[in-house]
């Protein structure tokens, strides 16, 4: 099973003025794995298609800011 969230340990460099985020947190959208769209998806009623940003439950990632404090939930 994929997850949605992915972790990536960028480069630190010895003269970085910053202290550096050992690991950062990112998402991605569910879309990339999904190879092609079925046919008879589950839909959302309208009202949630517009609260949630898209018409297939399939499709929605929930949007977590600042993952880099903490990780995934």
């Amino acid at each position: 099973m994929y997850t949605q969230f992915k972790k990536w340990y960028p480069y630190i460099g010895p003269f970085d003025p910053c202290p550096p985020i050992r690991c950062k947190w990112y998402n991605t959208p569910p879309q990339l794995y999904m190879t092609f769209q079925p046919p008879g998806l589950p839909q959302f009623s309208p009202y949630e298609a517009l609260r949630t940003g898209t018409l297939w439950p399939a499709l929605y990632g929930p949007y977590t800011p600042n993952l880099t404090v903490g990780g995934p939930a």
